[in-house]
């Protein structure tokens, strides 16, 4: 579904990508890990188009998106929908508010229409009764859910995850896994995730990328990875306490 090739990226005279090429299957998780300054979020600004390749090309079902002129790029970016890092979320808004926003400012659906899709997107995510709350009163899982609520809000057919665990305890991380995962399931979506958190990766993941230096060193399934014999790989893994040992190893 989504397609880079030969991808090259100079960013302040220092080459972030330097010939990225991958492929995302339809309906996958496609989780990208790496060391920070390994190019993983320029990766992802890249599906975006809010960086073009200096060098490459980056595809959408077929679609030369990195060649798509300016005019064109709104159609495009409607495909996608986000969950930034800090879940990005409006403090004086409240968390209902802040999931509708993007119906809001970019349809004319009816106040009834939007509040009744506010609500389905809240209770995918377990969060429909905090539906008043404003973002100082919620946890950081919490956050990351309503960022997620409202990233499914126009029904994207991609979902791109930017560091969803990031700053979270391990109980919140897991409780997140498990979310990505449903989102997969039940709504079919295409998933591609940027994190610094092989469990996670390991256990959300269809297939994994290991990025460095702007360069993808292995991509493969979870129960491939583990067994790497790259040594970039190995250490990264080693680093994490990860081992063959998993709930991955049965993946399917």
């Amino acid at each position: 579904m989504i397609r880079f090739e030969k991808v090259s990226k100079d960013l302040g005279g220092r080459k972030v990508l330097d010939g990225v090429s991958f492929e995302v299957e339809r309906g996958g998780t496609f989780v990208i890990v790496g060391p920070s300054g390994a190019g993983k979020s320029v990766t992802l600004k890249h599906m975006l188009c809010l960086y073009r390749p200096d060098e490459g090309r980056v595809l959408v079902d077929g679609e030369v998106v990195s060649e798509v002129p300016n005019s064109g790029l709104e159609q495009v970016r409607k495909r996608f929908g986000v969950l930034f890092q800090n879940a990005a979320l409006l403090e004086w808004l409240d968390v209902g508010e802040n999931v509708a926003l993007p119906l809001r400012e970019k349809t004319t659906m009816s106040e009834e229409e939007i509040q009744e899709a506010v609500h389905e997107k809240l209770k995918l995510v377990g969060l429909e009764d905090a539906i008043s709350k404003h973002p100082s009163e919620l946890s950081g899982g919490m956050r990351k859910r309503a960022g997620l609520a409202r990233a499914l809000i126009e029904k994207p057919e991609i979902i791109l995850y930017d560091e969803p665990t990031s700053g979270l305890d391990p109980v919140s991380s897991r409780s997140i896994d498990h979310l990505i995962n449903s989102m997969r399931q039940d709504l079919k979506v295409t998933s591609v995730v940027v994190t610094h958190d092989l469990h996670s990766a390991l256990l959300i993941g269809t297939r994994i990328a290991m990025i460095y230096e702007g360069r993808i060193l292995e991509v493969s399934a979870p129960e491939q990875f583990i067994k790497s014999k790259q040594e970039f790989v190995r250490g990264f893994l080693e680093s994490q306490f990860i081992t063959k040992k998993g709930p991955w190893e049965d993946k399917q």
